[in-house]
């Protein structure tokens, strides 16, 4: 039986950036690492977007930028001006080959590609088994997402954000690729919080999404009837589809930190490492693996790492509102983008925000619903 200091139980995003911000730091050259996952990471399996306003360590896996972006419901469009900030998308593929590069080059770090069975812990190590052979570590950082944790409680609401995204090239222009469509609520909401979202590359090839905020998940025929009406609608006549993805997050609040234990810690999904509130990943757990970082280069108790803060509270609250009644998503998201500025929104959804600036935020969002859902929770605890 091999014996490392950590193992990764899933090689996924944020076991990736985990353990590439570790060699980075150049603070654990004497630590053996291992990576287990049965996924090599050598497919374009996914697109990650995030907002930044510095240049990030994640640069080189950029492959595109914008500086504005369209907000739009049924009833009104508003163009918004990121600066400072930036949307930038990254490809799958970019990423890992970013990440396993790096890795590639670290005597003491191991990528093996098995399926993770079984974990047992005692009191001074953790036994990790594969299909045919075990490892055992110091410390295990586990990313293979459990769905009955969250599934199995009714204390804090499940929701799911799910997609299926077109990757088409046109034979005429249409799309503008200087601007992001980040929301676009004009879809028929069918009672649920449903959006497109377009991520143009050029005038002739756009990323086209169609993404729900909802409880349950729909059939393939209907994220594809979507995508081919909001082509239609776009006016486009002649195009090719050159690759699909699909994909569901879950959004809830359920704090699965409880989970960790002296030497065992969840992170990425099922860590709670997405925003609840929106799904979005990749920037939440790019803060969550800096974090990690620095908390192992001093300490070693797992379970002293997380705490609850006031946005955990917004996001419950939103939560609560979506699981209760799903159809009011596109009015609360264009209450805030109409009107709102979308560097401060952008700040707030980055939870950096002061308090001050927290109310000038939720002051934009209708009242009734939250000052509700806040009654509601308080009784409920």
């Amino acid at each position: 039986m091999k014996q490392y200091d950590y193992i990764f139980t899933g090689a996924g995003l944020s076991a990736l950036m985990t353990v590439y911000k570790m060699v980075v730091s150049g603070k654990f050259q004497n630590k053996r690492i291992l990576l287990l996952d049965e996924n090599t990471k050598q497919t374009n399996d996914r697109t990650w977007c995030f907002w930044s306003e510095n240049k990030s360590i994640w640069g080189p896996s950029i492959s595109k930028k914008w500086d504005s972006a369209l907000f739009a419901n049924a009833d009104f469009q508003r163009r918004l001006e990121l600066r400072p900030y930036q949307y930038n998308k990254i490809q799958g593929l970019d990423f890992y080959n970013q990440v396993l590069e790096l890795i590639a080059k670290q005597k003491n770090i191991d990528f093996v590609q098995e399926k993770v069975v079984e974990i047992e812990e005692s009191e001074s190590i953790v036994l990790v088994k594969t299909e045919t052979q075990s490892f055992s570590c110091s410390q295990l950082f586990n990313s293979i997402y459990n769905p009955s944790l969250a599934a199995n409680q009714s204390k804090y609401p499940l929701l799911q954000q799910h997609f299926v995204g077109w990757f088409i090239q046109t034979e005429a222009p249409v799309f503008n690729r200087e601007q992001a469509t980040f929301m676009d609520f004009s879809v028929e909401q069918k009672g649920n919080t449903r959006f497109m979202y377009v991520l143009p590359i050029s005038e002739t090839e756009a990323l086209l999404e169609y993404t729900l905020f909802s409880k349950e998940l729909l059939s393939k025929k209907e994220y594809e009837t979507e995508i081919e009406n909001y082509i239609h609608k776009l006016g486009i006549r002649q195009y090719q589809i050159l690759e699909k993805e699909a994909g569901t997050i879950p959004m809830t609040c359920y704090p699965f930190w409880k989970h960790n234990t002296q030497n065992a810690i969840n992170i990425g999904t099922a860590g709670g490492w997405t925003k609840a509130s929106t799904g979005y990943t990749f920037k939440n757990a790019d803060k969550k693996s800096s974090q990690l970082v620095s908390f192992l280069e001093t300490q070693t108790d797992f379970r002293k790492l997380y705490k609850k803060t006031k946005f955990w509270w917004y996001d419950l609250l939103l939560l609560d509102i979506l699981d209760q009644k799903n159809e009011t998503g596109a009015a609360i998201f264009s209450a805030l983008f109409q009107k709102g500025n979308p560097q401060l929104i952008f700040k707030f959804l980055d939870e950096e925000t002061s308090f001050w600036e927290d109310l000038q935020v939720i002051w934009k969002c209708p009242k009734g619903l939250f000052i509700t859902a806040l009654l509601k929770r308080l009784f409920h605890f």
